[in-house]
């Protein structure tokens, strides 16, 4: 049990004396729900186990600074580092470089932070170093085997320059432009083709000097993936360890599925067999490259062996998945769903039949790496020892392949089946698939996360459908937390209206809605100079914008035209400019799209945002539910239809004085009997419902 008595009287004044500080520097008024919400925080990092908070706070709320005026003095009392978790790059970003400068300049509070990411974030020097040196060697030079990025070959020198300039940090994120994803994957690394200190470029590593800036501070902003990861790799692998933290997870709507993805597992059954052959050609030339010493010889010999085993039962897999009946989900993908996460009989031994030569072959990968350190670390007389350091991200790479598809074999033959799982195969024409997801990722956060915490406080603006909890409680394994909601203090049904127009189709009539909505936009749009179009589904956007006129297709933004962040900027610009300017897109610009005042007068949704219904994880939690008694359509799909409207309708009021208006494209909302839970999910906005 704490000791209940540090929130004392002196620790109660400090975040009194720091809010209104706050306050009055900020010129700003006291809002009641801010200080409910610093109180309920405070509370539970003082009280008795589990200290587990959620709450939900309305729009408006200001609950950044509010989960920061409590955790942060509380924090330093209790002698626990404050990890600050958001979803999203551009809340992480917000937090680091305005709200917590703010609240150092202005609360009157007295802490350090840092800004945490993941290894793959930063570049690897070691490895920009390798593709601008070998870019242009010609095929007499003998170099590692990894793929030289002819995508990166413009970007890979400015990289450098600007880095060796001390004009940039080595942060992905800092990069003034996209750089594209096969270029970066080529310059990062992961932890096994890292060489550590042995690096010759240890010293200047971004990744290891972001690293040491979080010893000892008092708060570190990372991010759900960043906790994840660390978690899965024990705990206080990157972060401080749980029982020294306390976490408040913004954006926590998003950390079930987050928690399903990472914790999800895949492999290509051709790619992977293909895979065998880079094996060999790698094991091969360092073999070669550092005169054939023995260790490496029967290495290299046993990987051939247990390769070509290997290779041969993933033929014999590919062989057998080929029979299923795979349902088609778009052009170029087909699922075939294992009900219950029953592997067959047959499957499961094909898969057991993989497993052996792979662990035999991921085992001498490993040794591999290993003896390279050792050549590293000068304990080894190689010839060229030195030049270890330039094959361990190569070999490092082959094993965390390696370990990644033995885990899903593993999964398969059954060894890892220890809770409910979704498996599924994918056939995308040229390959097959095998998948495997966790159904419960609360069992996953309450194992290695909320069971070994000191605190944790999961918040954000949508926790509830209908006024509950339940369904995120269930998701996150959070059935012991202390749930709370506090309402948005905005005058929603005065400054927004939410209205369904009389239509005569229904969206299960794909055509039929997709023509009437076409119709109705050019009205809909003309009164508003901006507008924010959310669609479902790439099929719908596109089968409406071919319907529209050439007039309002100039002022049109079409996700997919150009990048999120460039559609944004180019609208905001035109609405600057005094042109009018509508944006269509699908779930990503429904959530962490900030356009306050003229720059989104009008929401249209034009369908409501359930799950698409042939996704193989949601079929499959949807028949565990049945199983468990549930009804999964209210209990799930409505709760999280009910999720998402409310995030869509989100986008319309950013602050106490915007207006808007919102519109409803499907008449479900008032026609069908899961309607009503919808609506009443939403904030209190005018209401006309033509639909009915």
């Amino acid at each position: 049990m704490p000791p209940t008595h540090l929130l004392s009287d002196d620790v109660k004044r400090h975040i009194q004396e720091s809010y209104s500080a706050w306050l009055l520097a900020r010129q700003f008024r006291p809002r009641r729900g801010q200080r409910e919400m610093i109180a309920q925080i405070a509370r539970t990092l003082v009280g008795e186990e589990p200290r587990l908070l959620v709450l939900e706070a309305g729009t408006g709320t200001g609950k950044t600074a509010a989960y920061c005026l409590a955790a942060i003095p509380l924090g330093k009392a209790l002698g626990k580092t404050l990890v600050i978790a958001t979803a999203t790059v551009a809340l992480q970003e917000q937090v680091v470089l305005r709200d917590l400068p703010d609240l150092a300049d202005n609360a009157q509070l007295e802490f350090t932070f840092a800004l945490a990411k993941g290894r793959g974030r930063y570049v690897c020097l070691k490895r920009l170093d390798d593709q601008l040196k070998y870019a242009g060697a010609d095929a007499q030079v003998e170099i590692p085997l990894f793929e030289v990025s002819a995508s990166g070959a413009d970007v890979y020198p400015e990289l450098l320059a600007a880095f060796a300039g001390k004009s940039w940090n080595g942060d992905r994120d800092s990069w003034p432009q996209p750089v594209d994803d096969a270029a970066w994957s080529a310059v990062t690394t992961d932890h096994r083709g890292c060489s550590n200190n042995k690096c010759s470029f240890f010293r200047q590593c971004p990744f290891f000097q972001a690293r040491a800036a979080l010893e000892g501070v008092d708060v570190i902003v990372a991010n759900h993936d960043l906790v994840l990861a660390d978690l899965s790799l024990g705990g206080g692998a990157v972060l401080p360890e749980p029982e020294a933290c306390i976490y408040v997870l913004d954006e926590a709507h998003h950390l079930p599925e987050k928690t399903q993805q990472h914790f999800s597992r895949s492999a290509r059954v051709r790619a992977s067999a293909e895979w065998v052959d880079t094996v060999g050609s790698v094991l091969g030339s360092l073999t070669q490259r550092f005169a054939r010493p023995e260790v490496l010889v029967d290495l290299a010999s046993k990987a051939t062996r247990s390769g070509e085993e290997f290779a041969l039962a993933m033929a014999q897999l590919g062989e057998s998945m080929g029979q299923f009946d795979y349902r088609p989900r778009d052009d170029i993908l087909a699922t075939h769903r294992f009900p219950h996460g029953e592997v067959p009989h047959d499957l499961r031994e094909l898969a057991q039949a993989a497993q052996l030569p792979l662990s035999e072959l991921a085992g001498c990968i490993g040794r591999v790496h290993e003896t390279l350190q050792q050549a590293l670390a000068g304990e080894l007389d190689w010839e060229r020892s030195f030049e270890a350091e330039d094959w361990l991200g190569a070999v490092g790479q082959l094993e965390t392949r390696a370990q990644a598809t033995l885990a899903l074999l593993a999964d398969y033959a059954g060894a890892s089946d220890t809770s409910p799982q979704a498996r599924w195969a994918n056939d995308h024409g040229s390959d097959f698939e095998l998948v495997s997801a966790p159904i419960q990722p609360g069992a996953l956060l309450q194992e290695a996360l909320w069971s070994r915490a000191h605190a944790a406080v999961c918040t954000s603006a949508t926790l509830t459908a209908a006024g509950r909890f339940s369904r995120f409680l269930d998701r996150a394994g959070l059935a012991e937390a202390q749930a709370t909601r506090i309402p948005s203090p905005f005058d929603f049904h005065s400054i927004a209206s939410l209205t369904v127009p009389a239509m005569r189709s229904e969206p299960r009539d794909f055509q039929a809605h997709c023509d009437e909505v076409a119709k109705l936009l050019p009205d809909l749009l003309q009164s508003d100079a901006s507008a924010l179009v959310l669609f479902t589904s790439w099929r719908q956007m596109r089968a409406v914008v071919a319907e529209l006129s050439v007039t309002l297709l100039k002022a049109l933004k079409v996700q997919g035209d150009a990048s999120k962040q460039a559609l944004l900027s180019e609208h905001r610009r035109d609405i600057e400019a005094g042109r009018s300017s509508y944006i269509f897109g699908l779930a990503s610009f429904a959530e962490g799209v900030d356009l306050p005042d003229d720059y989104c007068r009008h929401v249209v949704v034009v369908k409501l945002p359930f799950a698409v219904p042939d996704d193989p994880l949601d079929q499959a939690l949807a028949e565990w539910a049945e199983a468990q008694g549930k009804n999964p359509f209210y209990e799930i799909a409505v709760p999280d239809a009910a999720l998402r409207l409310v995030q869509a309708c989100g986008r319309l009021i950013r602050h106490e004085h915007d207006h808007g208006r919102i519109t409803v494209l499907d008449k479900r909302l008032v026609t069908a009997r899961y309607g009503r839970v919808l609506i009443d999910s939403l904030p209190p906005y005018r209401l006309n419902l033509e639909g009915i």
